[in-house]
């Protein structure tokens, strides 16, 4: 079976963090153990992904800003990308006067 998400039409909610779109989960496409989100930053808003029981993985759609990983911070732009395991965390900053479209995956620990 093929599923299309028009992801343009998904709503936009807002958070702390900027907005986001859930375009993969269980309500658009029955994805059981997997998510993953569109998030926008604007200049000066910040996304934190906190440490978790997941694996996580953000790529840089579009812009340039700022991740911040084990207390260093690393200036980044389009097609970066942070894997980040289940105890870590990372920040992403939109650079100053500049904005940031990610893509946020998450999916489980697999049980050792």
């Amino acid at each position: 079976m093929l599923t299309f998400i028009d992801t343009n039409q998904l709503p936009r909610n807002k958070a702390a963090g900027g907005e986001f779109t859930e375009v993969l989960n269980r309500d658009l496409c029955g994805a059981k153990n997997v998510l993953a989100a569109l998030r926008w930053l604007k200049s000066g808003e910040k996304f934190s992904a906190d440490a978790s029981n997941k694996h996580q993985l953000l790529y840089l759609m579009e812009g340039s800003g700022t991740v911040r990983l084990d207390n260093k911070d690393y200036e980044v732009s389009k097609g970066a990308g942070v894997y980040l395991a289940p105890s870590e965390t990372a920040t992403i900053q939109a650079a100053a006067n500049g904005s940031v479209k990610l893509f946020h995956l998450v999916v489980p620990k697999i049980p050792s």
